[in-house]
């Protein structure tokens, strides 16, 4: 009898008021080292929406994905390997799938329809 440690995702949702997104499953439990979707719905007026996917660590939001319906979007180098969302505006979806599972991995995850991070820059001030 094998024993696989198992993983806890959980999601957040991220809009502005006259925007929905939903992910209608919070809790995930799963096996490391098999694959997972993560369920992002939305709705918007926009025919082009931008849709971002971040992973909360440390209580601060770390950028991992952006689609649109003009480029392949954006990935950042760090969740390149396993992490891809594939972007559906007529189902008005984009899911989130991590490959390969690791414990690592355990978070809570979330979708948006704007950015919600944003650059912080980080050196000495100085006065004026």
């Amino acid at each position: 009898m094998f024993l696989y440690p198992l993983l806890f995702i959980s999601a957040l949702v991220g809009c502005r008021a006259e925007e929905n997104v939903r992910q209608p499953t919070e809790d995930v439990m799963v096996v490391e080292g098999h694959p997972t979707t993560l369920t992002c719905l939305f709705d918007t007026t926009s025919p082009s929406p931008y849709l971002f996917w971040y992973k909360l660590a440390n209580d601060k939001p770390i950028f991992m994905l952006r689609r649109d319906t003009f480029s392949p979007g954006e990935t950042t180098t760090e969740f390149k390997d396993r992490f891809d969302a594939h972007l559906n505006v007529t189902g008005k979806s984009v899911p989130l799938t991590i490959q390969r599972l690791q414990l690592s991995d355990s978070a809570v995850y979330y979708c948006a329809l704007r950015p919600t991070v944003t650059k912080v820059y980080s050196g000495p001030l100085q006065k004026l």
